[in-house]
């Protein structure tokens, strides 16, 4: 998700806010007056659209996926008993990813704190991944635990 500012005139205004719209998934436009007084200054909070395919619901990310419980095993044996100094892999990195998305998602006591560890997670694995993509990092986790599961 990112952020437009665009400074046109005022007669110009709607036409600027339909082809932002058109371009992108678009929430509401704030408007306010130029520092010229002469133009108006438009800002709109913009993601790009989303293939349906390309970016899975968490339901069918994870329709296939162990129980919470079992990733939770997983991820813990895999890290114990991976040598110091060896590091984890990908698989690891991304399935712990998709555990904590997952367990956000059906969390209730304390909603917040499993939200932002699932994040952190998300964005190592972007990083790890080097990759390219402007998206929600749990919304990557979700595409590339998908893309993984089909093909594991």
């Amino acid at each position: 998700m990112f952020e437009i500012r665009a400074i046109c005139d005022p007669g110009d205004a709607d036409r600027v806010t339909a082809a932002l719209s058109a371009a992108f998934t678009t929430g509401s436009v704030r408007r306010h007056p130029s520092r010229d007084g002469m133009r108006v200054r438009l800002y709109v909070t913009a993601d790009h659209r989303r293939d349906a395919a390309a970016w899975p619901a968490p339901d069918d990310a994870y329709s296939d996926a162990p129980s919470i419980g079992d990733e939770i095993a997983w991820t813990t044996a895999t890290s114990a008993h991976t040598p110091i100094g060896q590091g984890l892999d990908r698989e690891y990195f991304l399935r712990k990813a998709a555990l904590l998305d997952r367990m956000a998602l059906t969390e209730s006591d304390h909603p917040d704190d499993v939200a932002v560890a699932a994040l952190d997670a998300a964005r190592i694995l972007m990083t790890l991944d080097d990759t390219a993509a402007i998206c929600d990092p749990r919304a990557y986790v979700r595409q590339q635990y998908a893309h993984w599961a089909q093909h594991h």
